[in-house]
């Protein structure tokens, strides 16, 4: 554990939180363009939320306010720290790495705030930085040795082979990979993802988190990826990796799953191939007679788009009613048969059919679905530790909450 931040670097930092409202942006935009100065360091992050979205500096400004705000109360940050730490394992972010972006962090704020970044505010905010680094090294630590050490667990990258591909839908595709060194692999959480190291010709490596879609095992993970219109990675793997192909991939890792023994009945509710982890959750229940009841709730725009509805139904039917499915189509086609109603999920239709306080929910989607279900939830009486979700974007927007 750290040691405590000093009274006057708290009250330093706390003191920034109006300057960081003003340049919080251009202060994290300054700070990636001095780290990505290094292509070791620009390799290390997902450049489709730079270069491509732009939402990581935002997110990251978001962050850092955050930060400033709670420092005097860090506990309302445990659990987006946790997250931002397994977004880390799963990127294989070492110790070795945080004193550059310290450097570039605090190099920033000076860049920006020039004569107002006194000697005084850059000592306090070098002292708040290692602190929260020391504490997301030293859980980045804890997990890299269970995951080396569990049964099948690796640390770093391990190369992977595509041993299948199975198109699921007009825009969803699953691959299944198992160990080029043919031993096992780590079973994984179900709702845990995988995050893969991609060498594109002609272009620097990616990093990509795909959730893994298959049920918890020790021979093999199977992914479901979606075609992004822009996305280069997505578009990579549907046109060009086949079976045969070998991917380099870290250990799972993310904070969102299904616990072992659910202390309530379960909604899980998905937009679009946010319900990539729920198949995974719906198999790990279905392995568990004796559990809660669980109900699959589904959005999505048509069967076009619709994957894997035939395994959820058949895990449904295997349950004896324990596990039930609901599928919307917001514009289903005229030979659409797979969903049970038109439109799309609705606050009022989940206070309707579904137990509200009396469940855990778990959500997955675009960002825009996420806010909506979240606030909704809350507004029908859902408590805050019964709502959980998982995220499609920069792993710094997690401290924003």
């Amino acid at each position: 554990m750290p040691c405590p931040l000093t009274l006057q670097t708290i009250t330093t930092v706390k003191a920034t939180v109006p300057a960081l409202e003003a340049h919080g942006l251009d202060i994290t935009r300054c700070m990636y363009a001095r780290l990505f100065q290094d292509p070791a360091m620009r390799d290390l992050f997902n450049q489709s939320h730079h270069g491509e979205t732009g939402s990581q500096p935002k997110a990251l400004a978001n962050a850092v306010l955050a930060y400033a705000r709670n420092i005097d109360n860090l506990g309302a940050l445990t659990g987006a720290v946790e997250r931002i730490a397994q977004k880390h394992v799963g990127l294989n972010i070492l110790p070795e790495h945080y004193p550059a972006v310290a450097e570039a962090l605090l190099g920033a704020i000076q860049d920006v705030l020039g004569a107002a970044a006194t000697p005084e505010i850059l000592a306090a905010w070098g002292e708040a930085y290692w602190f929260l680094a020391n504490l997301l090294i030293g859980r980045e630590q804890q997990l890299y040795q269970a995951q080396a050490s569990a049964p099948g667990g690796w640390s770093g990258w391990r190369d992977f082979a595509v041993v299948d591909r199975i198109r699921e839908s007009e825009v969803i595709t699953s691959f299944i990979l198992k160990p080029v060194d043919g031993g096992t692999v780590l079973r994984h959480r179900p709702g845990q993802y995988l995050t893969f190291w991609l060498e594109l010709p002609g272009r620097p490596p990616l990093k990509r988190n795909y959730s893994i879609s298959s049920g918890p095992g020790d021979a093999a993970y199977r992914i479901s990826v979606k075609r992004e219109p822009q996305g280069a990675a997505s578009g990579w793997l549907h046109d060009t990796v086949e079976k045969g192909a070998v991917l380099k991939v870290a250990a799972p890792a993310g904070d969102f799953f299904l616990p072992d023994a659910p202390p309530r009945p379960v909604v899980l509710l998905s937009g679009g191939v946010g319900q990539t982890p729920f198949l995974s959750m719906l198999q790990a229940a279905a392995a568990q007679p004796a559990g809660p009841a669980v109900q699959f709730v589904h959005g999505t725009q048509s069967g076009a788009t619709h994957a894997l509805g035939a395994e959820a139904r058949a895990l449904a039917t295997a349950s004896g009613g324990r596990i039930q499915v609901t599928t919307f189509y917001e514009g289903p086609r005229p030979q659409d048969r797979g969903h049970d109603l038109e439109g799309r999920i609705t606050p009022e239709w989940l206070a309707a059919n579904t137990p509200l306080a009396g469940a855990d929910y778990y959500l997955c989607g675009p960002r825009d679905f996420l806010r909506g279900f979240v606030a909704a939830l809350r507004r029908l009486g859902v408590p805050a530790a019964q709502i959980h979700h998982e995220f499609f974007g920069p792993a710094d927007e997690l401290l924003v909450a």
